[in-house]
């Protein structure tokens, strides 16, 4: 796909295409931002430098100094914010903070930061300066390295952005790096996935897992809030979040530990609070007190229109279309034909058989009419077995699975789990940059979250109903906890926040990825499932490859 290149190309941006075509790409083309260890430090690094100075002074005598200067040149194309701007005499020259020590190579630095110098000096001599030099500081090292901008830099600096412009137009994302060590420590590593990429790619040529690397933590740090007490009411203090009921404080929670915020039933928040997590892209989900997931409050939709253009293409793509909702529906099958397999006596196994024949007839189909259908009978069958496992409490029965209301306390578990799990979904898809509510396999209709309830099929039977099942055969939870009616069944607060913490454990449950070999857990699970869609739709990857246990 062709893009509508912007006017100018900031320097910094420069210099991540020069140290990776891929990089410079997704953070410029398609909006992707991760914040690491490493973009702290270099953001603590730039710290002093971005005092902001308000205007030039060179009337007074001695060395003269700008900070955070933001200047651009129309006619090559370029803008910067120059960490620090000195002048000595009829000359200035800027200055780049970098974080690290001194590079010990002949040239004491590297080739993408004398790009991003230059390009602030072809920028400073647009604007009338003259410039024939800049300085790299290096922080850990306390130490300046000064830069001649001679001829040979200039036009290095000059193809870069040539090159980086033609890449950005042609629409064709770069291939990630290949085991290279620029990806250790790298913020878009994640987003990246270079070295599943290069896998998946590279997989019918017997490119061995075991050198796919873990390029991000098994788990994540920040981790989602719950509030269910009816009548609370959600401030802010500061760096905290203060949960309050009639006036007293029962919880307050830091910010940075916070990665969504799900409130249930009637409960309160303020626009400050409110404001602050929409600014640290943190979501505020909203449900029913029974659990049903009525829709997210977050920040601007992610950047990536070049994302969401192909999501949409895909969705028209008959072909495409199906054999998305194919991959969808046979993880499904076969997660679940696994889910029971380990939990069934042996001679209850029967059922296995037919939902093996499903997942065969699956991959046959020719409409998603027909992918219906099949699934339908898969889901029957299923839950028929499924209702077989709850052995070690009698009061608790399924017969079929019904919703809205549920019938029976297990339905009750479950509709609450899936929309815990629906949740999920859709926040990591709005994050990933794909609109939630075009699907594949669900037909878009009005405030349902499509994509999520396509992408969260797999993940049913090894996620939420493992956790329903845990919590029964456990004795966590009984029928006193349970409100029955004629007209439903809803669950007490007791069973609900007894469901949360074993929704929380399972998605905090480490795994070995069946495909890539690594450990993690669940929830990065979720993510990553999310990341590798948007690749296949963006044309890197042949095929989704649903998540399936061994």
């Amino acid at each position: 796909m062709k893009e509508v290149v912007p006017d100018l190309v900031p320097a910094r941006m420069l210099n991540q295409f020069a140290y990776c075509n891929r990089l410079g790409y997704l953070e410029w083309a398609q909006s992707e931002f991760a914040t690491s260890a490493d973009v702290l430090e270099g953001h603590l690094a730039h710290k002093v430098a971005n005092r902001e100075t308000k205007e030039w002074q060179f009337e007074f005598p001695g060395t003269d100094k700008l900070s955070s200067l933001k200047l651009s040149s129309p006619v090559m194309g370029l803008i910067a914010v120059m960490d620090i701007v000195e002048r000595e005499g009829k000359e200035v020259f800027p200055i780049e903070y970098k974080k690290g020590p001194v590079p010990d190579n002949l040239e004491k630095s590297w080739e993408p930061d004398r790009i991003q110098l230059a390009a602030q000096a072809i920028i400073l001599r647009d604007n009338g300066f003259t410039c024939s030099k800049g300085v790299l500081y290096y922080v850990a090292s306390k130490t300046r390295v000064n830069i001649e901008i001679n001829e040979a830099l200039i036009k290095k600096t000059l193809e870069t952005k040539n090159s980086f412009l033609g890449t950005v137009r042609n629409g064709n994302i770069p291939p990630p790096l290949d085991n290279s060590p620029k990806c250790i420590g790298c913020s878009l590593s994640g987003i990246c996935l270079p070295d599943e990429i290069v896998f998946l790619k590279e997989e019918d040529k017997g490119r061995n897992k075991d050198t796919i690397r873990r390029l991000v933590p098994a788990r994540t740090d920040a981790l989602p809030m719950y509030v269910q007490v009816q009548g609370a009411f959600i401030g802010k203090d500061g760096e905290e979040i203060v949960v309050k009921v009639k006036g007293d404080i029962k919880q307050k929670v830091r910010l940075i530990d916070i990665s969504q915020l799900s409130l249930f039933g009637n409960v309160q928040i303020s626009t400050q609070a409110l404001r602050e997590l929409i600014s640290r892209n943190i979501s505020v989900a909203y449900f029913t007190m029974g659990g049903y997931f009525i829709g997210l409050t977050s920040g601007p939709s992610h950047k990536n229109v070049e994302l969401r253009i192909e999501q949409f293409r895909t969705y028209f793509d008959d072909n495409k279309r199906l054999s998305l909702a194919k991959s969808f529906v046979m993880g499904k099958i076969k997660n679940s034909r696994r889910f029971l397999n380990r939990n069934l006596v042996e001679e209850e196994k029967s059922t296995l058989k037919e939902l093996a024949n499903l997942q065969k007839k699956a991959k046959d189909v020719t409409s998603i009419e027909s992918l219906l259908g099949i699934e339908g009978i898969a889901a029957k069958i299923y839950f028929s077995s499924y209702a077989s496992l709850l052995t070690q409490n009698t009061n608790f029965k399924l017969e079929e699975r019904n919703r809205r209301p549920p019938k029976d306390p297990v339905n009750a578990l479950l509709s609450y789990t899936y929309g815990l799990l629906a949740k999920d979904y859709t926040t990591t898809i709005q994050n990933v940059g794909l609109d939630p509510h075009l699907g594949f396999y669900h037909a878009p209709r009005y405030g349902r979250p499509a994509l999520a309830l396509d992408l969260m099929e797999e993940m049913r039977s090894i996620i939420a109903d493992s956790v329903v099942l845990g919590i029964i055969n456990r004795g966590e939870i009984n029928i006193a906890d349970f409100v029955i009616t004629g007209l439903g069944v809803t669950m007490k607060d007791n069973a609900r926040k007894k469901l949360l913490e074993a929704y929380e454990r399972r998605l905090d449950t480490l795994i070995n990825h069946p495909l890539f070999g690594y450990s993690i857990s669940y929830r990065r699970v979720i993510e990553i499932q999310c990341r590798l869609l948007s690749r296949f739709l963006l044309g890197e990857i042949n095929d989704y490859p649903p998540f399936t246990v061994r």
